[in-house]
């Protein structure tokens, strides 16, 4: 039997944490805060309730861009101490540590501070930005960014529940990664609590013009007013989904399970804060086609909420874990074909990210080394779609209801813990694979985790529906008209026309463009994801009529996953580099720091 793990005995230091290398570790927060949206600022003070077995005399946070006015000890009585304290040097990704020097008698300690109007989690929409022309807040966390706008220990394997007072304007709702309110309060004051002990990353809060509707006695929806009543037809599975999840892998452990849609400029598709899943309104398709991606934010309640990376660099035990768990519960609500096209879009962009990458790059390892990189580089398919592929071939390999067993006891056992890939290998090996003689061989194991690409034992995946849009894009190839092969789309969903479009091929002229823009309305798509795919086939053809619509959706959707491919595609155009400027001169506002630092370096490319 796996031994159970403690993060200051087993697991790996975290490179990516100044506090991880602290003797003292934090267990409760108590964290009282003003938002000010004048100043772009929070204030106020987090106290950290600590555990220093060993009466050490320092404890260590990490900190980046926070102004910190002041360190005071508390004892066991509650009385205040004085406390000295020191910041190390400055580093653009990590930060500064924050070093407080204890007395034998501290059991707390009480960091009054004010976050920078640029810190880099803080998304702050002036009321044009948002629906209902109010002010917004929202934070994003993942993966080292608690640090500017919280003093914490900012790693992934340090664990800890939380208690807060949040203010704000009175006529705007407060929320959190917590038990959280469904009515406004009068006063702008609001109080939460998270009993379930999580890692910093995960502490998220959202102020805004908020409404709520409850979907069951344990979901809800949460959005602006003038959204809600689509999020609500959207998201009408959202039970059915919590309640196959725990069927495919034990109870849900979080009393709640809510989403709050937020304005367009979200870098994400989604962000599993715990209780409170952020979502994008890019998946308000309108016919419920997109919210694979509320199964995916779900599934993490279980891989990366409950059983979270001790480090970036196991990244990929959170996603892979949660690709493939989220494409079981797709599987279960609405059939294996359905779930087949998720498979195949998904093997798709793994191949396209492999290639991107490098075949032979040590990125595409499931088992990464970030130190001294920023750990949002980690954040590629690779962790995502190759995670899962190897789930998909150990499933082969065994059968499903050993691996189901394997995954429902890999939970259960290692419950609001941490985990590193070596430990995890262990476990695998003692409660799977040594159970039968040549298994890890036919595996192939290492191939999986410590060398580059795809490894040839991944079984293949494939869609009988997408073979139906296959064949209407060989009846194109053919020389048939967009309006001959019609009927045979008149069903699809998303999934179907996706696949269709990242079918044609790139050669495709701009006639031929708008001979299918006149019959399937592309440009005008209200759909996201059909936007993201027809958008780089316009400008490579140089179709004119979409123009206008692409910079429509690249100056009011910031979902990183779709902005960077446009951008690339703009750039890749004759005169690509002067109106990705032009556009992204007026955009940059609408994006998150998440977002830009990423096109800040891809437009200084093209300089």
């Amino acid at each position: 039997m796996a031994p159970s793990l403690s993060p200051s005995e087993t697991l790996p230091q975290d490179p990516h944490s100044h506090a991880s290398q602290s003797p003292v570790r934090v267990r409760h927060l108590d964290l009282d805060l003003a938002v000010d949206f004048a100043a772009h600022t929070l204030a106020g003070t987090a106290t950290w309730q600590l555990s220093n077995s060993d009466q050490a005399t320092e404890v260590v946070f990490d900190t980046r861009d926070l102004t910190i006015e002041s360190v005071e000890g508390i004892d066991t009585a509650g009385n205040a101490l004085s406390a000295s304290f020191t910041q190390g040097p400055a580093d653009p990704v990590l930060g500064q540590s924050l070093n407080v020097a204890l007395k034998p008698e501290t059991t707390a300690v009480r960091i009054r501070y004010r976050t920078a109007a640029t810190a880099a989690a803080l998304q702050w929409l002036e009321p044009a930005q948002t629906a209902g022309s109010q002010p917004f807040l929202f934070t994003q966390s993942q993966a080292i960014l608690a640090r500017t706008w919280l003093p914490c220990q900012d790693s992934p394997g340090i664990r800890f529940t939380y208690a807060a007072r949040v203010r704000v304007p009175p006529h705007l709702l407060a929320l959190m990664s917590a038990e959280n309110p469904q009515q406004l309060d009068s006063a702008g004051e609001y109080h939460f609590r998270m009993a379930q002990p999580i890692p910093a990353y995960l502490m998220a809060l959202a102020v805004g013009d908020l409404a709520f509707a409850p979907l069951s006695g344990r979901t809800g929806i949460y959005a602006e007013p003038a959204t809600l009543p689509s999020a609500t037809y959207e998201f009408a599975d959202l039970e059915k989904m919590v309640a196959a999840a725990e069927q495919l892998y034990g109870p849900y452990r979080w009393e709640r399970y809510d989403l709050l849609v937020l304005p367009p400029s979200f870098p994400f598709g989604g962000m599993e804060n715990p209780r409170l899943t952020f979502v994008t309104p890019t998946i308000l398709a309108g016919d419920r086609s997109l919210t694979s991606l509320v199964a995916h934010e779900l599934a993490h309640s279980w891989s990366g909420n409950l059983v979270t990376n001790a480090t970036w660099n196991d990244f990929w035990l959170n996603e892979g874990f949660t690709v493939y768990f989220e494409r079981r519960i797709m599987e279960h609500l609405y059939g294996a074909e359905y779930a087949d096209m998720l498979q195949v879009l998904g093997r798709a962009a793994l191949h396209h990210t492999i290639e991107e990458i490098g075949v032979s790059s040590p990125d595409t390892h499931l088992h990464l080394a970030l130190a001294g990189r920023d750990p949002d580089e980690g954040l590629t398919e690779i962790a995502y779609e190759k995670g899962c592929a190897l789930l998909l071939t150990l499933e082969s390999l065994v059968g499903r209801p050993r691996l189901d067993a394997f995954i429902k006891e890999y939970f259960a056992r290692f419950s609001f813990q941490a985990m590193d890939t070596a430990t995890f290998l262990h476990y695998l090996r003692a409660e799977l694979l040594d159970q039968e003689p040549g298994l890890e061989a036919r595996l192939n194991l290492a191939a999986w985790v410590e060398a580059p690409g795809l490894p040839g034992n991944a079984p293949a995946v494939t869609s009988r529906r997408f073979e139906v849009a296959d064949a209407a894009l060989a009846q194109l190839a053919e020389g048939a008209s967009a309006v001959g092969v019609a009927e045979a789309t008149h069903d699809w969903s998303s999934h179907e026309w996706v696949h269709f479009l990242h079918g044609l091929p790139p050669t495709i002229s701009a006639g031929e463009l708008a001979e299918l823009d006149a019959t399937f309305d592309f440009t005008t798509s209200g759909n996201a994801e059909i936007l993201a795919a027809w958008f780089p086939h316009a400008l490579r053809a140089g179709y004119v009529p979409a123009d206008t619509a692409l910079e429509n959706f690249l100056l009011h959707v910031g979902r990183r996953r779709f902005l960077v491919p446009l951008y690339r595609a703009l750039l890749a155009t004759p005169d690509g580099a002067q109106r990705a400027r032009k556009i992204y001169a007026q955009a940059r506002a609408n994006y998150h720091s998440v977002a830009t630092g990423t096109l800040d370096a891809l437009l200084a490319e093209h300089q």
